[in-house]
């Protein structure tokens, strides 16, 4: 195992012609230093990347639930026509397959993002994940405790006065894995995408300010989820600026996927022990009340995941040399 990693590896070296600038921030990884580069080169690797990785998306993700929706469907012993009987699932999650096979195909956001920065941009990979380079994974779990107590505490708040009715789905406990498995897969996927890729191609475009990427790949994000009233599409957009602001800030994706894991097993969570999965899945309004309240847990825990940040001193920009060796978590 250890020279097929090392054959792997090799060849994973050889496909690498560039490493980002020393001591540069997280949105800046891709930006090559090249002045013989031509300026339409670099914005159409750049906007045009992001738009191959939503088309790549586009093109491969049903094929991918589709055939884990097969599986199931093969397992229940085939009841009726496959196509109808997978997406009645898929669209409102009436069972845990359907979210399964859902999130699974939102998975292969990470494989999309990760084959851009090789072998479009010719970068490793683990720049992706932060500018150490590498997933650091103290980090990942202080920030998702952190999460867990702003985001679920708020979100507690908005409750009051709600009343606490407890009526679990028929398949409760096969939401509850499929939750605990593949809603934070999910969430990381939809993080390395939009706030990792897309945010650092389309800061190659206009590299003065990160603000082009972290907005754009927001916009983009938001846009992504389909039709929605404008309170949702801000809830949306809103956390995507401030989970790209963190990526910036804190020079990886840890955080971002920290908040995005906790919103969204806290909300399926939720819907399944009240039997509201359908409603949860289909949603496509939100009031500015709720909006609002979403505004503070994510400014709460952007202000704690920085505090977090600093206290554990993680790297915010890349190495002050030409890096050197593997990754560190």
């Amino acid at each position: 195992m250890s020279a097929l990693g090392d054959v792997f590896r090799r060849r994973l070296d050889g496909l690498v012609v560039y490493e980002p600038q020393p001591g540069v921030t997280y949105a800046e990884v891709l930006v090559v230093d090249d002045p013989l580069r031509a300026r339409w080169r670099t914005i159409m690797m750049g906007v045009g990347g992001a738009m191959l990785g939503v088309l790549t998306y586009v093109l491969l993700a049903p094929w991918i639930t589709i055939g884990v929706m097969s599986l199931f469907w093969l397992g229940q012993g085939s009841p009726g026509d496959l196509l109808p009987w997978a997406t009645a699932r898929t669209s409102t999650f009436s069972e845990p397959s359907g979210m399964v096979a859902t999130h699974l195909g939102l998975a292969t956001l990470i494989p999309i993002s990760m084959g851009l920065v090789l072998f479009l941009h010719r970068f490793h990979p683990h720049w992706l994940h932060s500018v150490q380079p590498g997933f650091r994974w103290r980090f990942a779990f202080a920030t998702g405790l952190a999460a867990f107590v702003v985001v679920g505490g708020v979100w507690a708040l908005t409750r009051i006065g709600q009343g606490w009715t407890i009526q679990p789905e028929p398949a409760f406990w096969g939401f509850v894995v499929a939750i605990l498995l593949t809603a934070p897969l999910q969430a990381a996927a939809e993080e390395y995408f939009f706030r990792g890729y897309v945010l650092q191609a389309l800061h190659t475009t206009a590299p003065n300010s990160p603000w082009f990427g972290v907005v754009g790949s927001a916009a983009v994000f938001a846009l992504m989820h389909g039709t929605q009233d404008l309170p949702a599409f801000l809830y949306r957009f809103v956390f995507g600026v401030v989970a790209g602001w963190l990526v910036v800030r804190t020079g990886g994706l840890e955080a971002g996927i920290a908040a995005h894991v906790a919103n969204n097993v806290i909300a399926f969570g939720w819907a399944a022990l009240a039997g509201t999965m359908t409603e949860t899945r289909t949603t496509t309004t939100t009031t500015w009340a709720e909006l609002g309240w979403s505004l503070a847990a994510f400014g709460g825990f952007a202000a704690v995941a920085v505090w977090i940040a600093s206290r554990m001193k993680v790297a915010t920009t890349t190495p002050g040399t030409r890096f050197v060796g593997g990754d560190e978590v």
